[in-house]
């Protein structure tokens, strides 16, 4: 290293130099810096504000003087004028409604609307879970590996000629009505689940392209058709699922229908949102009366009821009271309903379109939700069991068929109940014997509240189950969901947790032990204590060890960690549990274990508010990162380890030992070895080390022991073996930077020089490119601004005495220029420009700047004459190089470039040259007209260097009158 900085190592500096005597004066003459005197000059003036100014903060009024013709008799032209002069604000206007999102809604609310017509559809409120939230859930429930068929009986197709008579018309319609139930027999057989489905499509869109194409009859077959596979129970475990396919029709049915009377009523005016019976026109009347004639005429009860359910809304054509006396009605024909599980989804069916076209008409749901209580007899009926015998489907599998049918029915009734009717419910099913099904949507149903004031009693309706049909533990389970929503009384959770657990522990099956107990989890910690908590977590243990059960239950696993962290934030008395440590172990696949250690350090960071010292948060967290750190290998992701840095050092800032600086620089030698595979997390070392160094300093009040000189000399150390580890070439220089002035202010100066010394040998090896978020991108303006920060740091830097004057300086200028930099780049030009005011600087009697016992060369030289004459020959290189480089861009054409760099020059000259000096204020008065001789200089700039300029010009005028 130290031929590198040696004077003559470059002969360019300070040996090379053409017209040495025009410029030798730049710093013979170099003007007098008083420092505080000129800043003193820049501070601005106060000014008084009068409180009625304009003040940026207050809102822009516009008045337009257009809006003032005609006004009262006392205005004037020129209040007018004056108040049109004011800028229009391009954001102001946009509130007056005329930017295009306001235009589109003020079009939008003058169309015609076509559905929702209806206010009492806004009676439910987004507190209402819709179907739609529920269907891909059945869909995926409820599934089946037992082939399926659809039998359809469409009849033949009959159309009239054009000549044909009204009366042969209406008889034409009679026999197609016959003809629905009487044609042509059209079955499809061993169809799987996804033929099944796809074939169910295939009708929804043949229902479709019949209407539109006015082939009413024909979708009113179609509909009925499918009505009538709602009573086909022969592959039961799918039931739900062709439910949920064939009411897709029905709405789609219900819907054409309602639009198409809705458009006549709408002819020639659109009808109001809110119409009633007057507002609907004889057609309408007409055309919805004929469709109800149709579907009474429909001779089988299953399809008449559901079609006729489908446009239940079409009732508001015709009278006031017709939804409210056809859901009566319609109620009390699902009795004829022999299956029970056929009836269930007929009642689910009509309780949904109650809700979607009379939500205020309780009745009829509540009518539904008793005659249902009265049909679960049939349950264990002798049909019911042959069934089942025959199809080979037991009673629990047959039970959890009616789970969405009786939730959507209880949900309903529930919404928005009285505690009264809730309680009333709650006996009648008492009376039945406490049927666990219909407990168990009873508890899915209710208000969390209603159901956390009353768990003591729904745990002894629970203990009553018979537990052949429905297992205890699910009821638990339903219970625990509404517990986690709301608190039952202070005085019961106790009793209420042990009756729970007592249940969920006897569990066989690891699955369904893990899905009850996951639930409890966020009542006991929401509740109790860590205590309690570890108790819990030793059962999960103890149940989901033996044959490695938790490999098949990781998500239930997490979510038990996830409820845990989410009321445990104290992470002292999080890893003071005894068996908290032991459940993290079961996670043994890498993927979730990875993220599961994630989740606990992202919770860490939230919530920790103060640093901390804790020797088991520390054990335990080192652990936690140490297993995301190991999981990076060659095919992570770089988004994937600069999330686990983040986390990683989020960790590290939160370490602090207080005073214990020895304790602290320990932690971070340990850190460096377990985190070696992520950079930056060895960045964040480096820069935790350095500001260890920086409080030892100010703890010590800048005055240095021994052994406080000792301990900054190995943060020194751990920084300067650190470093070269890593990859990133601007990390290193960076970091040896800002190494080195740690090391200054702690008055460590041979380490200093030897951060210094490594920053300079590292320049040779920046590439000419680096990627930058994914680019390759050019490092000429990274290395630039690198150089510029390393020079402003030489101010304060001593010279080493065996090393000669600026021995810095010089082997920063020799790399420099060694330096390959890109084809036509002026980049080594601007340093040497960059570097005059480092040594204008250097040569003032004080320096800008200082580090506290730290002398500097203005200390150690004291304006020695060498030490001038030697800054002003080097001066002199650098300014021949600029003025060489020059004249090469004049030849070679590149004017923009030229004037570029002789404005830059000039402005160096123009703030720290003296331009009383005649050469030199001719010289800087050259630069300003080569710059501005092609028309290329930055015209703002110049405009705001203009009075210096002018000064300077004027100076020139004095000298050369």
């Amino acid at each position: 290293m130290g031929s590198v900085y040696s004077p003559n190592s470059c002969p360019n500096f300070p040996t090379r130099f053409h017209s040495i005597a025009l410029y030798s004066v730049f710093f013979r003459h170099a003007r007098v810096r008083k420092y505080g005197a000129e800043l003193q000059r820049c501070r601005l003036d106060a000014v008084p504000v009068d409180l009625g100014d304009y003040h940026p903060l207050k809102p822009i009024t516009v008045t337009d003087s257009r809006s003032r013709r005609g006004g009262r008799k006392g205005s004037t032209s020129s209040s007018s004028s004056s108040s049109s002069s004011v800028a229009p604000d391009p954001l102001s206007s946009m509130l007056e409604g005329t930017d295009p999102l306001s235009l589109f809604a003020a079009a939008s609310a003058s169309e015609t609307p076509t559905l929702s017509h209806s206010k009492n559809e806004e009676e439910v409120g987004a507190d209402f879970e819709p179907w739609s939230a529920k269907r891909g859930e059945i869909l995926a429930r409820f599934t089946t590996t037992e082939k399926l068929s659809i039998n359809l009986f469409m009849g033949s197709d009959k159309t009239s000629s054009p000549s044909s008579a009204v009366s042969e018309k209406v008889r034409t319609r009679l026999e197609e009505l016959d003809d629905l139930e009487e044609g042509s027999q059209r079955e499809l057989l061993n169809l799987s689940q996804q033929d099944y489905v796809n074939r169910i499509e295939e009708l929804n869109q043949s229902l479709k392209e019949a209407w539109s194409s006015d082939q009413k009859v024909k979708a009113l077959k179609i509909v009925i058709q499918c009505s009538k596979l709602l009573s086909d129970t022969s592959v039961i475990q799918f039931y739900p699922s062709k439910f949920v396919l064939i009411t897709d029709i029905l709405d789609t049915f219900g819907r054409l229908v309602y639009e198409r009377i809705w458009s006549m009523c709408s002819d020639p005016r659109p009808i109001p949102d809110s119409f009633s019976v007057e507002d609907v026109n004889d057609t309408a009347k007409e055309t919805c009366l004929n469709w109800f004639f149709k579907i009474a005429s429909i001779r089988e009860l299953i399809p008449r009821l559901y079609v006729e359910a489908a446009i239940l809304k079409c009732n508001r054509f015709l009278n006031k009271t017709g939804i409210q006396e056809t859901l009566p009605r319609l109620t009390a024909m699902i009795r004829g309903i022999g299956d029970p599980l056929v009836a269930v989804y007929a009642r689910a069916y009509l309780c949904r379109v109650g809700m979607e076209v009379a939500p205020h008409l309780k009745d009829s749901l509540n009518k539904n939700f008793f005659d249902l209580l009265a049909s679960f007899r049939q349950i264990h009926g002798d049909t019911v069991q042959n069934q089942l015998v025959i199809q080979r489907v037991e009673i629990p599998v047959y039970l959890t068929l009616y789970s969405p049918a009786i939730h959507w029915i209880l949900q309903c009734v529930a919404y928005r109940a009285p505690d009264v009717l809730l309680t009333e419910m709650m006996e009648r099913c008492k009376k039945l014997g406490n049927n666990a099904l219909l407990l168990n949507s009873v508890m899915w149903a209710f208000r969390p509240e209603f159901v956390a004031a009353r768990a003591t009693d729904f745990i002894g309706m629970i203990k009553d189950c018979d537990e052949a049909g429905f297992p205890k533990h699910l009821l638990f389970g339903s219970l625990g969901r509404s517990l986690a929503c709301a608190d039952p009384p202070e005085s019961e959770r106790l009793p209420i947790l042990n009756e729970a657990w007592k249940v969920i522990t006897k569990v066989r099956s690891p699955q369904d032990y893990i899905n009850c107990a996951e639930i409890w989890v966020e009542f006991t910690c929401r509740h109790f204590t860590k205590r309690e908590v570890n108790t819990v977590l030793a059962d999960i243990i103890k149940h989901m060890t033996p044959d490695r059960a938790f490999e098949d239950a990781y998500p239930q696993l997490q979510s038990v960690m996830k409820k845990i962290l989410t009321y445990f934030h104290n992470f002292s008395v999080l890893f003071s549990m005894e068996k908290f440590l032991p459940f993290l172990d079961m996670f043994q696949k890498d993927s979730v274990r990875v993220e599961v250690c994630k989740s606990i350090m992202e919770v860490f960071i939230k919530h920790q508010q103060e640093p901390t010292r804790d020797p088991v948060i520390l054990n335990a967290l080192l652990h936690v990162c140490k297993t995301m750190h190991d999981s990076v290998n060659a095919l992570t992701v770089e988004d994937e380890k600069r999330s686990l840095a983040l986390l990683i050092n989020g960790f590290i800032r939160m370490v602090s030992f207080g005073r214990d600086f020895e304790q602290q620089l320990s932690f971070c030698v340990e850190a460096r070895a377990t985190f070696c595979n992520l950079e930056p997390v060895i960045i964040q070392l480096i820069h935790t080390v350095n500001q260890l160094a920086m409080e030892t300093r100010r703890v010590m009040g800048g005055s240095h022991s021994r052994k406080t000189a000792a301990f900054v000399r190995a943060c020194a150390a751990y920084s300067f073996i650190t470093i070269p580890s890593l990859t990133s070439i601007f990390s290193r220089l960076h970091l040896y930077l800002l190494s080195g002035q740690v090391a200054l202010a702690n008055q460590c100066l041979s380490q200093a020089d030897a951060f210094l010394k490594a920053a300079v040998s590292v320049l040779p090896e920046v590439p000419r490119t680096i990627s930058v978020e994914g680019k390759q991108r050019s490092s000429e303006a990274f290395l630039l601004d690198f150089i510029n920060s390393f020079l402003s740091t030489l101010l304060v830097v001593p010279d080493h005495p065996e090393q000669g004057v600026l021995y810095l300086v010089r082997g920063l200028l020799n790399m420099v220029q060694d330096y390959t930099w890109e084809d036509n780049s002026d980049a080594k030009v601007r340093v040497y420009i960059s570097a005059l005011p480092l040594l204008a600087a250097m040569s003032q009697e004080s320096y800008l700047y200082t580090i506290p016992k730290v002398d500097s060369n203005e200390t150690l030289y004291g304006g020695d004459p060498k030490f001038v004459a030697e800054i002003s020959r080097l001066c002199e290189t650098l300014i021949g190089q600029v003025l060489d480089h020059l004249k090469t861009l004049g030849r070679e054409e590149g004017v923009r470039r030229q004037g570029s760099l002789a404005f830059s020059l000039f402005s160096t000259l123009l703030a720290h040259g003296d331009l009383r000096n005649n050469k030199l204020n001719q010289l800087a008065v050259n630069l300003w007209n080569l710059s501005h001789k092609n028309g290329h200089c930055d015209t703002r700039t110049s405009v705001s260097l203009s009075p210096t300029y002018t000064f300077s010009y004027k100076l020139l005028n004095d000298f050369h009158p």
